[in-house]
């Protein structure tokens, strides 16, 4: 009885998958597997296509040079170069292989900025006024052209009288960039932004003395405002480079670098990055 109850489940199944008598493939005909399968490429079809022309609209929206929407930063971010890891610049003087990772770092980032290349893709602009290149209304006046960020500006930071910048003799040179944000004018009443250095209360008797380039850490008004990654394509950031002389030995020293302006004078707590950087800098010696 057993045997018949199997033999018969099992031929029930097998009729489903398929009936030879009506022709029905899982229960269904093929004229109505034929509905359904059309009925699903419509449905997705029209769904594919809402979705097609909803980006289409969307798109249309936004502009190729300058963000539909653009939630301005009361503050523009810092960094430095070389980063280090976790923000520490961390070497022996006397282990060159302990500073040779930052000067290669340093040479590659400087690259673009060699005075060859800068002569060949960029302007020398007027110093301390806003280079302003507007649009003629629907007309764009694109591409637009970007000022000379020379790298001999820099000085004794910029590589090139000091292969080693600095950080053979214990004197390292750290670069620092704003972030880039369109349409920033950083500076009002002529009145240039610049960059102050100092040591967090704690290692205030550890830093000493700290030059700057350009001269007084200043970030030129002809560097602004910035049009964008694909108006101003050969942009060149304006950099200030610190070279700390006497800093102290085998000592950790936070440091905190931050923009001066009368245009920027909001600092976030939240955001350590908003318009200021802490770094550690440690040099060891024997």
């Amino acid at each position: 009885m057993a045997k018949e109850d199997e033999k018969k489940e099992s031929g029930e199944w097998k009729e489903f998958f398929w009936n030879p008598r009506t022709h029905e493939l899982l229960g269904r005909t093929a004229s109505s597997w034929g509905l359904i399968l059309l009925f699903y490429l419509v449905f997705y079809t029209f769904l594919a296509g809402m979705f097609c022309l909803t980006m289409y609209v969307m798109l249309l929206t936004l502009d190729d040079y300058h963000p539909t929407w653009q939630d301005r930063l009361a503050t523009p971010g810092m960094m430095i170069r070389p980063r280090g890891e976790a923000l520490e610049i961390i070497y022996n003087v006397d282990q060159t292989e302990s500073w040779d990772k930052y000067i290669q770092a340093l040479d590659n980032f400087l690259e673009p900025y060699n005075n060859s290349q800068q002569v060949m893709n960029n302007d020398a602009c007027t110093p301390d006024k806003y280079f302003i290149q507007e649009d003629s209304g629907e007309v764009r006046n694109n591409p637009k052209r970007s000022c000379q960020f020379n790298r001999t500006m820099l000085g004794n930071c910029s590589g090139l009288t000091d292969r080693t910048y600095g950080y053979e003799e214990g004197q390292p040179c750290v670069l620092i960039k704003l972030n880039r944000v369109i349409g920033m004018l950083p500076g009002k009443d002529g009145q240039t932004p610049y960059v102050s250095c100092g040591a967090k209360k704690e290692d205030s008797d550890s830093i000493h003395e700290i030059a700057f380039f350009p001269t007084n850490g200043t970030f030129n008004l002809m560097y602004y405002p910035y049009y964008g990654k694909k108006a101003q394509v050969n942009y060149s950031q304006p950099l200030v480079a610190v070279k700390f002389l006497n800093i102290s030995m085998n000592t950790d020293v936070d440091v905190e670098c931050k923009i001066n302006s009368n245009t920027i004078t909001q600092f976030s707590e939240r955001d350590k990055f908003a318009g200021r950087i802490t770094f550690k800098l440690r040099i060891n010696k024997m």
